[in-house]
């Protein structure tokens, strides 16, 4: 269940905010922003023995992003011989993730509170929030698209609320690009729905380096090298470790859209260079923006940037980190522009 807003909660919030990230403080009203931006929603088990899924429920949010998803599952989705299809009615191959979804074809999953094997409350969310807040169509671009996640469960969603569905992904592995290419076609997309760049989304053009996996859909967090001379560009492709890849600009992604609804943003660490370089394009073009950040250093920089951008701020679920600030599990913020949606619905 959903809790309600909590004044008390809210403001202990807003202190270990402004104690944890000192750059917080420097933000002229920082703190008046956040409470008129954010109410406090703590949801779920006080003691379920997982200290990581009690984690899930810590989420900040101004909506309620369990109603939103309760809203869009799809009442009793219908099994598929060789898929797991999840609540939404989008069904996704096991082999793209064989160590997690091995034995799970033929499965229906119901709604992911607090979290499933990909996403948590948080993430689905903020999804489908922009889902709901487009009009007439929906566009997504997804950074770091993989098997097209993002791209399959809003267009999926975006698609049975009547909207026309446009599905952008850049992703760096050539095997998971075919895996976004099959995942798109096995829901319903038609190949001119769809646009598959294989590179490395970035504020600007270029080339960057990204690792070989021999298997697609054994290794889900390669990073790209940026800034390598030509030289070892040349020793890392010879070497057969790596992939020479282009780097996508963001606003030659953006250029031919009239509006972006959902941009969701995950690139293993370089989701706080991307916002800081493409602000522009970001006001003009993204109504939505969500981001899987990396460290509570990349959280405390987009804040910092948005804020001061005049972006709201409508949920986030901070990185569970480990042992040495070591991450476990990816932090969520989603972003409303206020350029584009004045209002939230």
């Amino acid at each position: 269940m959903s809790g309600g807003a909590a004044g008390g909660a809210g403001a202990r919030f807003l202190r270990r905010a402004a104690r944890r990230f000192p750059a917080l403080r420097k933000l002229s009203g920082v703190r008046a922003l956040l409470r008129a931006r954010l109410r406090t929603r703590v949801a779920g088990p006080a003691e379920s023995g997982d200290a990581i899924t009690d984690r899930f429920f810590r989420y900040e949010a101004t909506f309620d992003p369990q109603e939103v998803m309760r809203r869009h599952a799809v009442p009793d989705p219908a099994p598929r011989p060789g898929f797991l299809v999840n609540f939404l009615g989008v069904a996704i191959e096991p082999r793209f993730f064989p160590s997690i979804l091995d034995g799970k074809a033929g499965q229906v999953e119901g709604v992911p509170i607090p979290a499933n094997w990909h996403a948590d409350i948080a993430e689905w969310g903020a999804a489908l929030r922009a889902v709901d807040l487009a009009r007439g169509s929906f566009t997504v671009v997804e950074l770091g698209c993989g098997w097209g996640c993002w791209l399959n469960n809003t267009g999926v969603a975006a698609r049975r609320a009547g909207l026309d569905v446009r599905l952008v992904g850049v992703e760096g592995d050539e095997g998971h690009i075919g895996f976004a290419r099959e995942a798109t076609a096995t829901n319903g997309f038609l190949p001119s729905q769809v646009e598959l760049h294989r590179g490395i989304a970035a504020a600007t053009s270029g080339v960057a380096l990204f690792p070989k996996q021999e298997k697609a859909g054994e290794a889900w967090g390669l990073e790209p090298v940026f800034g390598a001379t030509e030289a070892q560009r040349r020793d890392a492709v010879g070497s057969g470790d790596y992939d020479e890849v282009p780097m996508v600009a963001l606003g030659e992604l953006a250029r031919p859209h009239a509006r972006v609804d959902l941009l969701h943003v995950d690139i293993q660490g370089g989701e706080a260079d991307l916002v800081a370089g493409t602000l522009d394009t970001l006001r003009a073009k993204v109504a939505y923006l969500l981001v899987g950040t990396h460290s509570r250093r990349i959280e405390e920089r987009l804040r910092d940037t948005l804020l001061r951008a005049g972006w709201r701020l409508e949920i986030e679920r901070p990185a569970i980190l480990g042992p040495g600030d070591s991450l476990v599990v990816d932090g969520v913020q989603g972003w409303r522009n206020p350029a584009l949606l004045p209002e939230a619905a």
